[in-house]
């Protein structure tokens, strides 16, 4: 009779443990560890036999190398983060909050692909057959040929995908719905999600078809399950968004085939995802010019110029420990933009509260946006609005310095493309200025500090008023 080996694995990490305990020693996790039964046995231990080895031919390192085989998607922002569309034979995991339009999007890119003439099939393991028509009727793609299954066992998915020749694509919503024969835990858990991940896995190498699989999130915006499964598939995207506004961004952060700093710009409506080929102008349209605390930033996204508002709001406190708070970017980096105001400007920040939102929805994580955030910062604190047809970009070190940022050129390109005729940067940045536009390059952070300080209503010379300990 085959046997159940019973373990104790995280359900955050997907480390396994001989007994339980309370704390997870590889993420630190508090009472992440579950019993869970492992694989079954099939053969007995006293007729199983060693195979020996097979040699195989080893290739030189140099040699042609082939592009991988893609199937376009047909909606273009997609097939930018994703370097061209799907890879055949590829694994592909797509994470994001509930709700954010996960499903949505693939379903929209499985009918486009149906009325190109392939083959798609869809299989939902979290609603009726009947639900995911009532979506596809809704954004008008009733009429595409996608063969819809309901099932969340994959020995009979794996089955029903074999009969026929392979399709194009194969979508599963979602993995964390799945379960196989082989192992006897609970569908959801760490052994079951990464043994189904492995089924699907084997048969998209040997059939040729692009897998795609739909994953839930933890409350930490992390994808569920065992991180093994991220490095098992070949892609992990994450569909982001705030529920407050209608942007969606799809983020590559991992991409066997194709970049992983691109972004896909997407808006949700009534009929579906908007795909939006210019976002600087989506992002900008609702600007509120001679506002304080407002400042633009041109960034980059992969290949892409960006400009989006950041917009921070400094007002005095009663506590003792003023509270900072920052949406789309990291809060430890505006701890450190604060440090320096304060250290190398003589920006008294200690006595207020600071407030920090990147317009939109959009995330940050590049640090060029330093001396736009030190900008919107201290306009706030002086009331001294900044010119409304300036950017800023630039990466301020702890000395106080501003220091250059990749890619000038195509920033202040796009700034010019939107009307902006004035930008702020670093020094080093002079030489890739474009025509058209008003340069201030800066050395250090004080300089800025300056000239923004003189602009405030209050008067140049009120500086306790304006925050400041001393001239620098």
């Amino acid at each position: 009779m085959a046997k159940a080996h019973a373990s104790f694995v995280c359900q955050s990490c997907g480390a396994v443990y001989p007994r339980w305990q309370g704390k997870c020693e590889a993420c630190n996790g508090w009472n992440t560890i579950a019993q869970e039964a492992g694989a079954k046995d099939s053969v007995p231990a006293a007729q199983r036999t060693s195979r020996k080895g097979r040699a195989f031919r080893l290739e030189p390192l140099a040699g042609e190398g082939e592009e991988a085989p893609r199937t376009p998607s047909g909606i273009k922002e997609f097939d930018r983060v994703t370097g061209g569309g799907f890879v055949r034979g590829s694994v592909l995991l797509l994470g994001g909050d509930p709700g954010i339009g996960k499903s949505t999007l693939l379903i929209e890119a499985a009918a486009t692909l149906a009325r190109a003439g392939k083959r798609v099939i869809y299989v939902s393991g979290e609603e009726a057959i009947g639900q995911v028509r009532m979506r596809a009727a809704r954004l008008g793609l009733a009429s595409a040929k996608v063969e819809l299954a309901a099932e969340t066992n994959v020995e009979d998915i794996l089955a029903t995908l074999k009969d026929a020749a392979p399709p194009a694509l194969v979508v599963i919503d979602s993995i964390q719905t799945l379960w196989t024969e082989s192992v006897e835990s609970a569908p959801g858990t760490v052994t079951q999600v990464r043994a189904s991940t492995q089924a699907l896995l084997r048969y998209a190498k040997r059939s040729g078809a692009a897998v795609v699989l739909i994953g839930h999130v933890t409350k930490d915006g992390l994808i569920a399950g065992p991180r093994v499964v991220e490095h098992m598939v070949d892609a992990v995207l994450h569909f982001e968004g705030d529920s407050g506004h209608q942007f969606r961004i799809l983020r590559a952060l991992k991409n066997r085939f194709g970049p992983t700093d691109e972004i896909g710009v997407f808006e949700m409506t009534g009929e579906g995802l908007r795909e939006i080929e210019n976002p600087s102008a989506l992002f900008l349209s609702d600007r509120h010019l001679g506002s304080p605390g407002t400042a633009v930033f041109a960034g980059i996204e992969g290949t892409r110029p960006l400009l989006v508002e950041i917009q921070a709001l400094v007002a005095p406190t009663a506590l003792g420990t003023p509270r900072r708070a920052a949406v789309g970017i990291d809060p430890n980096r505006l701890s450190m933009i604060l440090a320096v105001l304060e250290a190398r400007c003589g920006v008294r920040l200690s006595g207020h509260d600071v407030y920090l939102n990147v317009a939109g929805g959009l995330r940050i994580i590049e640090p060029a946006a330093d001396l736009a955030v030190a900008a919107a910062l201290v306009s706030s604190l002086s009331g001294a609005a900044l010119p409304g047809d300036a950017v800023y970009f630039g990466e301020v070190s702890l000395t106080g310095a501003v220091r250059a940022v990749p890619q000038a050129a195509a920033r202040l390109k796009e700034a010019g493309k939107l009307g902006f005729t004035r930008a702020v940067l670093p020094e080093l940045g002079r030489a890739e200025a474009a025509e058209g536009l008003k340069i201030n390059a800066l050395a250090t952070l004080s300089a800025l500090v300056a000239e923004i300080a003189a602009r405030s209503p209050r008067g140049p010379r009120r500086a306790a008023d304006l925050g400041f300990t001393r001239d620098r």
